[in-house]
């Protein structure tokens, strides 16, 4: 037993050695939100961690309440901080008459069948001992027609008209306006949350708007403020209604026009302007898998990973994980299955910890190599770091010679995914050389040469496997020699 645990010793040794790369720069306490990553989740939908206000949810009818909870998020948050997630996306949390929260009857209060006001606090107090900010949905127009507003006589010059059971908020009505503004301030003072997005702007004045923000930013200077429909506001970050089109199109096969791929995110990019919201779908659209023609996980990591490596603001339906399918709506959203493979999951893991890890990674100076038919590179760079990502959303497997001139002198890329090495070659330049539908991620480190501290390690490691194996040996033979007497 001994040997073997002194073999274990050994070979974490050589592994912690033939790892070994440069240290990566801690990210700065000051974030921003490109330094975020955005899960927007269903309460209804996750997880039910208790039946006490299931109420009368019915797990069979999609279109109906299922039972999902703020109790069950906080059972199952290790799903999400494992992905490296740093907001969550609650979706609206009020009182309403849809599961999605999209009906709500009241700006005050919580969805009885989310759970109490109690559970909420310690859902958000959770979240943010795991480093996570909360963001809740406040719709600022289309609320029920039963909402208390429009249930109230004195109001009635409020609304605007009412149809499919909805009512439409005049907008332009300053009472109207001020409400709304108390009610959005009132519960971010009340609740310790990082983020608001506001829904259902309905054509808002844009200054109304920006009252709107400014209020929320009153309160507390670091509570993101963003939305999902496109605006001249001052938000965050910003929205356009084609990016995650355009992403769908990219990453639905192998070989796809890319041409569109940094559309919207020049600005940016360039140091100008707020970051875009980048994603293949979201809780109003159909899944990304709908548009896939093949092999969905690969498509999955693929997707995801330029969304959470290109300059912006990723931001992941929850689901998409485990290759959730259908079409917008109850069909799409889908009660989430926890007893799924986790190879996804591992992925997004994996892609996150350097993200969260490198502020250059999420911040870094943007420079495009290359970027045709779906092959994709660019490098991240700062005064401290440098990162080369290779997309390769092709058939066939690719080679994209990068510069020495680019790269700097006496330097080596360390893959941090499939874990490749790359050295400059005699013509001066480093020749990666990747398979057909890969990501890889590369850091920059200085050159190394021959390890010496690995093959001594290693070396060692024969021997005393060698040693073991003779021993075992030895001892059988004995044995033998003693049944036999």
């Amino acid at each position: 037993m001994k040997i073997t645990k002194w073999i274990s010793t050994i070979a974490a040794t050589v592994l912690a050695a033939s790892l070994s790369v440069a240290p990566i720069v801690s990210a700065e306490e000051t974030r921003t939100i490109a330094d975020e990553s955005i899960y927007d989740l269903l309460v209804d939908r996750y997880f039910n961690g208790t039946s006490a206000n299931d109420l009368d949810s019915n797990s069979q009818d999609p279109t109906y309440f299922t039972g999902g909870d703020f109790v069950g998020i906080i059972q199952q948050l290790s799903q999400i901080t494992k992905m490296g997630f740093t907001v969550v996306s609650l979706g609206s949390v009020f009182p309403t008459e849809q599961y999605d929260g999209s009906l709500v009857t009241t700006y005050t209060g919580f969805e009885p069948r989310f759970g109490t006001e109690e559970e909420f606090k310690t859902l958000v107090s959770t979240l943010n001992n795991n480093k996570i900010k909360t963001m809740i949905d406040f719709p600022i127009s289309f609320v029920s027609e039963n909402h208390e507003w429009a249930q109230d006589p004195s109001k009635a010059n409020w609304v605007l008209e009412t149809s499919d059971g909805q009512a439409k908020w005049d907008l332009s009505n300053v009472d109207v306006q001020q409400a709304l503004l108390k009610s959005v301030v009132e519960f971010a003072s009340t609740y310790d949350i990082g983020g608001v997005r506001l829904t259902n702007l309905d054509g808002a004045n844009t200054d109304f708007i920006n009252e709107l923000i400014a209020a929320i930013k009153e309160v507390n200077p670091s509570i993101y403020v963003i939305s999902n429909e496109q605006s001249d506001a001052d938000f965050d970050a910003s929205y356009f209604d084609d990016t995650y089109q355009i992403y769908r199109s990219i990453y639905k096969n192998v070989d796809q026009d890319s041409s569109q791929q940094l559309k919207n995110l020049e600005a940016f990019m360039n140091g100008e302007g707020q970051p875009t919201q980048l994603m293949v779908d979201h809780t109003n659209s159909d899944r990304f898998i709908m548009d896939v023609e093949a092999h969905p996980p690969t498509r999955v990591k693929l997707s995801i990973a330029s969304t959470l490596l290109l300059p912006g603001l990723p931001v992941m339906q929850y689901g998409t994980e485990i290759a959730m399918n259908g079409e917008a709506g109850p069909e799409s959203h889908q009660i989430y299955n926890f007893k799924t493979d986790s190879e996804l999951v591992d992925y997004i893991k994996n892609v996150q910890t350097l993200r969260n890890s490198s502020d250059t990674l999420r911040n870094g100076e943007f420079k495009l190599i290359e970027n045709e038919n779906g092959l994709l590179t660019f490098m991240r760079s700062s005064d401290t770091e440098k990162w080369i990502v290779v997309i390769n959303n092709t058939g066939m497997t690719q080679r994209i010679d990068i510069s020495g001139d680019l790269v700097g002198e006496g330097k080596e890329l360390q893959g941090m995914l499939e874990s490749e090495l790359v050295r400059v070659n005699d013509e001066g330049t480093y020749p990666i050389v990747l398979d057909r539908e890969i990501v890889e991620i590369f850091q920059v480190i200085d050159e190394r040469g021959i390890n010496v501290a690995y093959l001594a390690a290693l070396g060692l490691v024969y021997i005393i496997f060698i040693a073991f194996i003779v021993a075992i040996m030895r001892k059988a033979k004995r044995n033998k020699t003693a049944n036999n007497k």
